[in-house]
């Protein structure tokens, strides 16, 4: 089933989303569950292949509380009412926690590293590596609590208090893009770090963690009047 739940968006379509990917990745457990029952796991596979959706990285959640769902013998329609309880809160906060928080705080990372002077195959290299821990870790960590909480799973993530690690990712990709343009102003690319430029990415990496949104406008504006005057005056040639 993990292996599987990789597929699961390659049959994505505007009627079911990935319905027919999720059938396909509880497929396994089904067969298991309905050992000796060829009709009872046939009509199982039918029954979700309905509309479903989910964050790809979070389908785990759902599919190992299913599998125990059905491992008990759940009648259809409370699975079914689980389903569509879990799908719209896996999708918003898989989005929040990976598309707007992991990857771009992974590529900023590996930017970072490159605009500090490192070589230019050492940025992409970080980026799949640490993206890539994360996204499995997440993966499998969905799957433990949906085969060990099934229905109560919701508990369980509201304990976790995802949205609490997703603003921690988010000030963590902040404080590397305000050390984007001093690093790269600095030439650090090119060569040694100018220790102004230096000094000023530290600088706005303490403010934005102290002061939060209310410096973001402040130090942006500061940072594009200092790129403008640096290539007013051909300090970046």
């Amino acid at each position: 089933m993990f292996l599987r739940s990789f597929a699961i968006q390659g049959s994505w379509n505007y009627r079911t989303l990935i319905g027919g990917g999720f059938a396909f990745a509880l497929l396994p457990a089904l067969r298991a569950i309905y050992r000796g029952d060829p009709e009872g796991r046939d009509a199982a596979v039918r029954r979700h292949v309905h509309i479903f959706n989910s964050h790809p990285y979070l389908v785990g959640v759902a599919l190992g509380a299913v599998s125990e769902l059905e491992a008990e013998r759940t009648d259809p329609e409370t699975i079914e009412r689980f389903k569509i309880a879990v799908r719209g809160a896996l999708g918003s906060l898989g989005d929040a926690l990976v598309w707007a928080g992991w990857r771009p705080a992974s590529a900023l990372l590996g930017l970072v590293l490159v605009f500090a002077g490192a070589p230019w195959w050492l940025g992409p290299l970080v980026f799949l590596l640490v993206y890539n821990a994360g996204h499995l870790a997440l993966r499998a960590w969905g799957f433990r609590i949906g085969f060990r909480h099934g229905r109560r799973v919701g508990e369980v993530l509201r304990r976790a208090n995802l949205a609490h690690v997703q603003r921690d990712i988010a000030r963590a990709g902040a404080l590397l893009l305000g050390m984007c343009l001093p690093l790269l102003l600095g030439n650090g690319a090119a060569g040694a770090i100018r220790w102004p430029w230096l000094a000023a990415g530290v600088i706005a990496a303490t403010l934005g963690l102290r002061s939060g949104n209310a410096a973001r406008t402040p130090i942006v504006t500061a940072m594009a009047v200092a790129l403008i005057a640096a290539l007013a005056y051909g300090w970046l040639t």
